[in-house]
């Protein structure tokens, strides 16, 4: 079934079709939210702050762009809003026993690699951070990061191209430690 069908069940109060959007969106929208804030809880609580106000404002998506696209838009707007409401830093810090957990039968220096590279990421101006986020991470086009960041195309690859650049000479600083 179209995504255009579905929204339209949707306005007509059909709870089953806005399932099946959620099923088709939620998983998509989480990893940019959990990307975005490194919190499982919040990225959670992102996700469904995303869908309430989507289909709140449902009957105003004019479907000039793919639903995916306005969603993510919004989830970008939800995550944003979030972190500085909260602004809690150490909040977007992941927990090093949890790194570890995940590189569980690494020698250690993945492990050690990885850490060192979210908390390079997690230091970067919000305005680097969140396109680099969704570009390199999460697969979105300079197009679609310019929309849902209402920036435009060569911000966004000026802005990945600065966060790279960031991380780089951060990353080659510790390791000349």
């Amino acid at each position: 079934m179209s995504e255009a069908h579905l929204i339209a069940r949707v306005l007509e109060g059909d709870r089953l079709a806005g399932r099946e959007l959620y099923d088709a969106h939620a998983s998509r929208v989480y990893r940019l939210a959990y990307r975005m804030t490194c919190d499982e809880d919040m990225a959670r609580e992102c996700t469904q702050d995303t869908f309430i106000r989507a289909f709140s404002r449902l009957n105003g998506f004019r479907q000039e762009a793919a639903f995916g696209t306005w969603i993510h838009r919004i989830a970008v707007s939800v995550v944003l809003q979030a972190l500085r409401s909260q602004r809690r830093r150490s909040a977007r810090f992941v927990d090093m026993d949890e790194a570890r957990e995940v590189a569980a039968g690494d020698d250690g220096h993945d492990a050690e690699l990885a850490s060192r590279l979210e908390r390079a990421v997690d230091e970067l101006p919000e305005m680097y951070r969140t396109p680099l986020i969704m570009h390199d991470l999460e697969g979105y086009t300079h197009a679609a990061i310019a929309d849902a960041l209402s920036i435009a195309e060569g911000t966004s690859k000026t802005r990945v191209a600065h966060a790279r650049a960031k991380l780089r000479d951060t990353l080659t600083a510790l390791r000349d430690q």
